[in-house]
Parts: C-alpha cells; structure tokens; sequence
C-alpha cells in the first residue's frame, strides 16, 4: 500500500519536483486546483503546464486508467503552457471565419444548380470580387483588433477557473455547459443588440454590421471595432458564471462563430440540422432583421426567439410571416415582393418593411 504524506510533505516534495523537474507520484486526494495553486508558487502563471510529466503519473493522479481521449489530450498538451492553449483560439476563429463560409460562396456562384430558390433574398447577388472585399475587411479586422484581444486576455480566463488538465469533463458536462453559454449569450447579446439600434448607438457603431442588407456568411463578423469588443461581454459571461475546461470553451468559441455565419448565410436550406433546436431563430430570422435595417424594431435575438417573443420585439416579423402565406397581392408574388426588393446590399431598403414594425 502506498504511503501517505502529510500535506506539508507533498507541497516540499512537489516543489523540489517542480525546481528539479523529477518525475512525482501524485496522490490522487489532492485536486488539480490545488496542485496548480503549489506549481504557481516556483512557475509564472502563463507557463504552466500539467503537474505530471507521465502517463502513470496521470492515471496516479485521476485515480483510474485514462480514457482514449484523455490520453490523446494528455500526449498533446503535456508539455504546452496553459498561455499555449488558450491561443489555439487564434488559429480557430481564423480557419472558422475563412473556411466555413467557402461552401455558401460556391453556392452563391452556381445559381444554375436551383440553391436560388433556398435564397432568403433571391434578386440580391454578390460578385466573387464583393464577397472576398468583405472577407478582406473581417481579416483586417481579426489581425488588428480579434487576435490581440485574444493574446492579452489570457489573464481573464485564468481568474475565471478555465482549467487545462485531467480528467476531462464528461460529454453531457460539455453540452450543460455549452447550453448554459449559449442562453447566457443569447440573453445578454439581445439588450446589447437592442441599445445599439438607438439612434447614437445604431449611427456611431453598428450601421457598419448593417450595410449588408442582404447578409452573407463572411458578413457575420464584419462589425465596427467598438462592437466587436463589446460583443466579446456576452461570450465571455457564460464561462465566467460556469467555468469548465479549455476544450469546452474551444467548442464554445467555434460553435458560436459558426452559429453566427448560419444565420448570416442568406439561405433557409430545409436540411439544417439547428432547425430541430427548439426556439432557434436561424438565417430567415435574422435575415429580416438585416433587411429592415436601421428602422428595425425586431430580431434582436442572436440565437433564440424567446428574448423577442416575451419582450415583444418580434411583431413586425412574424406579422411579415403573416403576408407572406397570402399567395397574390395585385398578380405578384409577395415572397418576392418583400424579401427580392434590394438590389444592392450595401443599401438600406426599407421602406415597404418599416410600417410593419
């Protein structure tokens, strides 16, 4: 049977340890807080790394043999700071922001194929030369503002309690918590979205997220610099109330990106996937709210439909909804009428829309 050690013994053991870099059998009582809180006392903060240099010591540590992906984390992320990780980030929200909208650029292009008629606004039409100008301007955006954000706040998600070690929280913690995130978001980012549609706020700082009338999924993070910070707020609420592990802020961070370009996408494709996600809002949602444009009332949500069904910010849309399911007004088609208007969608048009809000 393995010995025990006082506390006082295992903190001189794991300090020495730490000084002369010795492998250390760790007693799987003590939690990785608090191991953490004894490795800070010999390392900077930004430098730490897992208390454990070997798998046995890991499977010591967690009491357990550890799982396929614990050990794939383990192999992966043994020797790399805690600061490291955190900047994986960068490198996400750059590949999120250029790859994932690719697919709905080459659908834009082969109108031929019938993806038209999944067009939210299907007489508006971006070049190849205007998308990769908005991608253009989101990429200046990210290297001056989104990724030197990303480098200082570090400091930020260390306070919070975002840990980096084992074991690794099981799938259903994962998805609580990406759920609490997301109705955090959801709640906090609909007041934001609401103060900036006055007058100061809408003219000062988001008439730049707007001039897409017609949105398209490289627009989703085209905002003004002064937005872009304050949006960071509600991202960062979610694991500040719940802190979890660093692989669940990863997922936080992409899947909330990737949410937004959907929803930006300016196509209601019957086959996706958060359409089976109750009080989801999705692209025909938002898309109105981006059409409407600067007079716009409703939408404000940037994700569920709850903030504006109680606050009563919905009406002009679902009373949109409404005409829409009349088939004839004077021989024309209303779906085209008042969603095919624009033809340009750095233009507000909307003089047909604003009366209904």
């Amino acid at each position: 049977m393995q010995r025990k050690q006082s506390k006082s013994q295992f903190q001189e053991s794991f300090t020495d340890s730490c000084k002369l870099k010795i492998p250390l059998r760790l007693p799987h009582l003590l939690t990785e807080r608090q191991i953490h809180h004894h490795q800070s006392s010999v390392a900077p903060q930004h430098w730490k790394m897992l208390p454990f240099t070997t798998i046995e010591e890991a499977v010591t540590f967690v009491g357990r043999n550890l799982t396929v992906a614990e050990t794939l984390w383990f192999n992966y992320s043994a020797k790399k700071s805690d600061y490291y990780l955190y900047c994986h980030n960068i490198l996400f929200l750059f590949l999120i922001f250029s790859v994932v909208p690719l697919p709905l650029v080459l659908v834009g292009l082969m109108r031929s194929l019938g993806f038209d008629k999944y067009k939210i606004q299907p007489k508006v039409s971006l070049s190849l030369s205007e998308m990769f100008q908005c991608y253009k301007d989101v990429m200046r955006m990210f290297i001056l503002v989104v990724g030197p954000l990303q480098l200082v706040s570090y400091p930020s998600i260390k306070m919070i309690g975002i840990r980096t070690g084992l074991p690794l929280p099981s799938l259903w913690e994962i998805v609580a918590q990406l759920t609490v995130y997301f109705l955090i978001e959801d709640y906090t980012n609909y007041w934001i979205h609401r103060f900036l549609h006055c007058k100061w706020g809408y003219e000062k700082i988001h008439l730049v997220h707007h001039e897409y009338t017609a949105p398209i999924g490289f627009a989703a993070p085209y905002a003004h610099w002064l937005e872009v910070l304050i949006l960071g707020v509600p991202s960062f609420l979610g694991p500040a109330i719940a802190p979890g592990h660093m692989i669940t802020f990863w997922l936080w961070i992409a899947l909330r990106q990737i949410e937004a370009i959907e929803t930006h996408s300016g196509y209601d494709f019957p086959w996706t996937p958060t359409r089976f996600f109750p009080f989801y809002g999705g692209a025909d949602y938002h898309d109105y709210h981006h059409y409407v444009g600067g007079q716009s009332q409703s939408n404000f949500a940037s994700v569920f439909t709850y903030c504006d069904y109680i606050y009563g910010t919905d009406k002009g849309y679902r009373y949109h909804k409404k005409v829409l399911k009349k088939p004839l007004v004077d021989g024309a088609d209303l779906s085209s009428s008042l969603f095919g208007l624009a033809t340009t969608p750095r233009k507000c048009d909307f003089e047909l829309t604003s009366s209904l809000v």
